[in-house]
C-alpha cells in the first residue's frame, strides 16, 4: 500500500538551543520507493544520522532565537505479506542472537525485573509464541484504560500497572515489560498510523519471536497493516521525535498518514508485522 503522510512542528526558540529529530521514515527494506523532505522556516543547516541495520534516523539542528517552523513529508509503498500466527514461535533464549540481548534487559521506563513475578502468575502457563503475546496484548487492553493526560514523560511501566490508565507510550512499555520478564525480547516502535483518530504520532512495540521482530499494538486503535516506522528503542528515551537541549517552547503538532492508493483488499483484522523484508503479518485465520 502506498501512504502519503508527514507533519508539522513548531517552536519558540527563547535561547540557542540543539535540536535532535527523529519524525522520518526509517529506512527499511520494506519501505520502497520512499520520497521525503525536511523543510525549515527559516531555512537552517542540519547534521544527520542514520543507525546501522536499523535505519531509524535523526537529524540535528541548531537554532537561535525566535520562531521556528518545521515540516516534513514523505510517499512510501508499505510492502506487506500474511502469515498464520499459528506458525509464529518462540525462540529459546540459547538461539537468541547476541545483539538481540539488550531488548531483554530492563531499561529506564521497562523495569522489567520488578513485573516479573506479576507476568508469570498472569501469562507464564499460557501456550508460548505469537498468541502469548497476542494475549499479553489482550490484557493490557482490557484493563488498563486509554486516557489522556493519564500519564506524562516520566512515568514508567510499573506505575502504569498499577494506575491502570495510561496512552499508547505506555501501553507500549507495559508489553514490553510483560515481555522482557517471560525471556521474549521486546523493544519500542514510534511510527505514522493510518487508521488513528485523532492522527499522531504513535507508539507500538515488537516481540522477537521465532527468529524475526514482530509488531504489536495493544491500544487496538490503528491498523497493523498501516504503521509507517519511525524510531526503534528499548524504550521511548531513544526515540522521542523531538529533543533538544537548551530553552524552547513547544507549539502546535500536526501528523496525518493517507492510502495514496485504496486497498482493493478490503478490511483485514491483522495482529503483528515484522520490521524484516518482505514485512509480514500474522492473523487469525
Amino acid at each position: 500500500m502506498k501512504f502519503r503522510l508527514g507533519c508539522e512542528l513548531s517552536y519558540n526558540v527563547l535561547e540557542k538551543t540543539e535540536f535532535i529529530f527523529n519524525i522520518e521514515v526509517a529506512l527499511l527494506s520494506a519501505h520502497i520507493g520512499l520520497v521525503d523532505q525536511v523543510i525549515f522556516v527559516p531555512a537552517t543547516a542540519s547534521r544527520s544520522y542514520t543507525v546501522p541495520d536499523l535505519g531509524v534516523r535523526y537529524f540535528g539542528v541548531s537554532l537561535t532565537t525566535g520562531k521556528v517552523f518545521l515540516r516534513y513529508t514523505a510517499e512510501v509503498d508499505l510492502i506487506v505479506h500474511v502469515t498464520d500466527p499459528g506458525s509464529v514461535h518462540e525462540t529459546p533464549i540459547c538461539d537468541i542472537p547476541l545483539q538481540i540481548f539488550p531488548y531483554l534487559f530492563p531499561s529506564r521506563f521497562v523495569p522489567s525485573d520488578r513485573l516479573a513475578a506479576f507476568a508469570a502468575r498472569e501469562f507464564g502457563e499460557l501456550p508460548r509464541g505469537h498468541a502469548r503475546v497476542t494475549k499479553i496484548c489482550n490484557w493490557i487492553y482490557d484493563n488498563i484504560e486509554y486516557r489522556w493526560g493519564s500519564s506524562n514523560s516520566e512515568t514508567v511501566a510499573t506505575e502504569i500497572l498499577i494506575q491502570r490508565a495510561g496512552v499508547c507510550r505506555d501501553f507500549a512499555h507495559l508489553g514490553i515489560a510483560f515481555c522482557r520478564a517471560l525471556g521474549i525480547p521486546a523493544r519500542y516502535v514510534t511510527c505514522y498510523a493510518h487508521g488513528l483518530s485523532p492522527c499522531d504520532f504513535h507508539a507500538v512495540f515488537e516481540a522477537y519471536l521465532g527468529n524475526r521482530w514482530w509488531l504489536f499494538d495493544p491500544t487496538r486503535q490503528a491498523e497493523l497493516d498501516g504503521l509507517v516506522r519511525i524510531g526503534v528503542g528499548r524504550d521511548a528515551a531513544e526515540v522521542a521525535f523531538a529533543t533538544f537541549f537548551g530553552m524552547a517552547e513547544q507549539g502546535q503538532i500536526k501528523v496525518w498518514i493517507e492510502k495514496k492508493t485504496p486497498s482493493s483488499q478490503g478490511a483485514r483484522t491483522v495482529d503483528a508485522i515484522s520490521v524484516n523484508a518482505p514485512l509480514e503479518i500474522a492473523r487469525d485465520a
